[in-house]
């Protein structure tokens, strides 16, 4: 595959896959869609996508197929439709966040079968998939990472392998887990600030130009302070992948403390309001506990993304050639 392919399917339209599809339409690849939702089918028809009726004939249509969906269980539902039309040829991409285990165990079917195999999550939030600048990571063979890197920088900015298929699965659970620890130790420190009477305004820039920075907080605490909290993201989707992350650390017999106290939380979280509650309002059950509003003046309701789209390139791991 030399440049980007004739024909690329993408299965899951959704915050993340819908932003993803995007912009290969906006950086000119000949797109075929599937979602089971037929609003949103429709949304990509009107901007010059075709549309397949499921995902047999999408894998039938296309020369890469690229899924991004909700859960291990859905790829796995998708793949069996896909699968008997894999051979020679066929490239598939997992977008999805998911388990390690499970991409491996799919992708080696599509290998057996002649095809070519990556797992492919992306990371730095809804606002830059939808501009192009998220990151990605790619877990295969140097020579099929070669094949599709053309087609990953049509979605993202910065393009890492990780190694083998599989492998960027396990990165994806791992920086998600931080960004859950971070977001939790981010309410915290804001409600504290409040109780201690802070302006909050001068407490997030304090934290912001200061060693206890990060990008959750300079992303989300931002919405959070608004009182928008979205991020299009929730807090089933937390725990799921809090899950996996534990999943890994369980496989590999690493002993954690963190890990399933955020998993508490969130569970908790979801008790109080709901599996589909935007994830930063985890910050209501401190709010709630301490009768505080964790609001302030001149916050936008959303996060932005302000760097200008580029073409992607190839992240090289420090002491790699």
């Amino acid at each position: 595959m030399q440049g980007v392919p004739l024909k690329v399917g993408f299965v899951g339209l959704g915050n993340v896959g819908g932003k993803l599809a995007g912009s290969l339409l906006r950086n000119g690849v000949d797109l075929v869609v599937h979602d089971l939702r037929p609003d949103l089918t429709a949304e990509f028809a009107g901007r010059g996508a075709a549309v397949a009726g499921d995902a047999a004939g999408l894998m039938q249509a296309c020369d890469v197929v690229i899924t991004c969906l909700p859960s291990p269980a859905a790829s796995d539902a998708v793949m069996a439709q896909m699968l008997p039309h894999v051979g020679p040829g066929k490239t598939w991409l997992e977008m999805s966040t998911t388990d390690a285990a499970e991409v491996t165990r799919l992708g080696q079917m599509v290998i057996e079968q002649g095809g070519a195999a990556a797992d492919c999550p992306v990371s730095g939030g809804c606002h830059r998939a939808d501009t192009g600048n998220i990151s990605i990571f790619a877990g295969c063979d140097r020579a099929t990472f070669e094949q599709v890197f053309p087609l990953l920088t049509k979605m993202g900015r910065r393009i890492l392998h990780t190694g083998e298929l599989g492998s960027a699965s396990v990165l994806k659970v791992v920086t998600n887990y931080l960004a859950t620890a971070n977001l939790v130790s981010c309410c915290e420190a804001l409600v504290v600030a409040k109780a201690a009477g802070m302006d909050l305004g001068t407490a997030y820039e304090a934290i912001k130009i200061s060693s206890g920075t990060s990008f959750v907080h300079e992303t989300e605490s931002v919405v959070i302070l608004n009182g928008s909290r979205d991020i299009s993201f929730t807090m089933d989707l937390v725990s799921k992948d809090v899950g996996l992350f534990q999943q890994v650390a369980d496989r590999a017999g690493v002993p954690l403390e963190i890990s399933p106290l955020l998993q508490q939380i969130f569970e908790d979280g979801q008790a109080r309001y709901g599996s589909r509650e935007l994830s930063p309002n985890i910050i209501r059950r401190l709010e709630e506990a301490t009768g505080l509003s964790i609001l302030a003046p001149g916050f936008p309701p959303e996060m932005t993304d302000d760097e200008p789209e580029e073409p992607g390139y190839e992240v090289v791991p420090g002491g790699r050639a």
